[in-house]
């Protein structure tokens, strides 16, 4: 595995103290794991949904977490009986899958349906954070407000 020193970039940057700690966290996390399979998908320009595949297990099974800027799906198996299996091919571990919300993305909602779990997403920006057209006026518009101030 390749390692990256990012500690140069750091030096010179001020408040990105989230995305450093971002990128670490990305390149720790172990490529073997993947279960439960999941897809990604953008469903408008502010809307995106996440599909995980959980067969085997029920909605009381799963838990579906929001904080801050981070959803947690974490699902577990209650113990049931044994049974004698001839092929064991659905998976049914436990599972904790985490990922990283960008600014203003919110849980909208989740439903279960056909064995996948499915999240939907939005991006709800404030409007005081959305860009604005500022109207030009003229010099004198400007002096009227600044004898106003005054």
């Amino acid at each position: 595995m390749r390692t990256f020193d990012f500690s140069p970039l750091w030096r010179s940057t001020i408040g990105f103290d989230h995305l450093a700690e971002l990128l670490d966290s990305s390149l720790r996390q172990s490529a073997d794991d993947n279960y439960p399979p999941y897809n990604v998908e953008r469903c408008g320009e502010d809307a995106y949904r996440i599909s995980l595949a959980v067969a085997g297990f029920g909605m009381d099974d799963i838990a579906v977490t929001a904080e801050r800027d981070t959803l947690i799906i974490e699902g577990n198996k209650p113990d049931a009986e044994q049974h004698e299996y001839l092929y064991h091919g659905i998976a049914a571990r436990p599972f904790r899958r985490v990922f990283n919300l960008a600014d203003y993305v919110q849980v909208k909602q989740a439903s279960f349906k056909d064995g996948l779990l499915i999240v939907d997403l939005v991006r709800e920006v404030p409007d005081s954070m959305k860009p604005r057209r500022i109207p030009i006026g003229t010099a004198d518009a400007s002096r009227q407000i600044e004898q106003k101030a005054a």
